[in-house]
């Protein structure tokens, strides 16, 4: 039996101090707020801030993420640390999101704050066979493998949930990891499944000339493949979200495109930090959370008073 969904005013995807400081000023307008991803994957997690204003000391990445934390669970906001797995909206106009543990999260306002990707092995026959059976995306490339043998790189939620939607096309699928970081419910699907694993090895190389034919990994095994996913960390977020129309910046066509209320051009999804493009700052961050934080409140409240009303 499926559990009811836990309902909320503001769902923020990236605990980084952009998300963070979203959550604490959507708390504190007395939004009921969600924030979801793992502060570990922060890019400020390990650095270490010498230049942010009114602190003249080096400042520790962990410990402001940990203060950041407890402060917005000081004025309520609640964390999930798991990843988002689907994307929709229902006929309110709510957003629907499903975690991998199962559960289902709705919210009337959406703030995209987790980062920019940085998908890459680093291994030779990455680079030249890029578009050749090497891909950093399942959902875009899975049809064009179908009924062959494909290799998936990664151990959290992106590879996981790849592995999965590949079995339904590919003929054999290989996921290759160190060790899974996922939720019980995903690594409960992997281990259940016809997907073939290979734990504790890494990929050395990726093997081919003109296309793909296979994986050498660390171990001295090769897999022979003509498809190389390489889905490392969590399910691209900014990909479910472009399925609800998001834009990007025209030019880089990475970057979400935001107004200085930190608006998308969807009605209820907002964004901050480092998804919104360079200078990849923690002030940035901050300031662009407050916004966001303060734009989504506002907006979840306007909503939810209209079906009240």
């Amino acid at each position: 039996m499926n559990q009811a969904p836990l309902d909320f005013d503001v769902i923020i995807l990236g605990s980084g101090p952009a998300g963070l400081q979203a959550a604490v000023h959507a708390a504190r307008a007395k939004a009921a707020v969600a924030v979801l991803g793992r502060m570990k994957r922060s890019s400020l997690y390990k650095a270490h801030v010498e230049n942010y204003c009114c602190m003249d000391t080096t400042l520790n990445g962990a410990e402001i993420l940990e203060q950041g934390k407890l402060q917005a669970e000081k004025f309520g906001a609640r964390f999930f640390e798991m990843d988002v797995m689907s994307l929709n909206r229902d006929e309110k106009g709510r957003f629907v999101l499903g975690l991998e543990s199962g559960e289902t999260l709705t919210a009337w306002a959406l703030i995209l704050a987790m980062g920019v990707s940085r998908n890459r092995l680093n291994v030779p026959g990455e680079k030249e066979l890029l578009g050749k059976g090497v891909s950093y995306c399942v959902e875009c490339d899975a049809n064009f493998f179908r009924n062959e043998s494909v290799v998936v790189a990664g151990n959290e939620s992106a590879a996981c949930a790849g592995a999965l939607h590949l079995l339904l096309v590919a003929r054999e699928v290989h996921l290759v990891y160190g060790q899974l970081a996922v939720d019980e419910h995903l690594q409960y699907q992997v281990e259940n499944s016809g997907i073939q694993r290979h734990p504790g090895a890494k990929i050395k190389e990726i093997l081919g000339s003109s296309a793909v034919e296979g994986v050498l990994l660390d171990n001295g095994e090769r897999i022979e493949a003509t498809g190389v996913f390489i889905e490392l960390g969590a399910k691209g977020a900014l990909e479910l979200a472009t399925k609800l129309g998001v834009t990007l910046d025209p030019d880089s066509m990475k970057y979400v495109e935001v107004t200085r209320k930190q608006e998308t051009n969807v009605a209820g999804v907002f964004a901050a930090g480092d998804i919104c493009g360079p200078p990849w700052q923690m002030a940035k961050a901050v300031g662009e959370g407050c916004v966001a934080g303060m734009e989504a409140a506002n907006y979840a409240k306007k909503e939810r008073a209209k079906q009240d009303g």
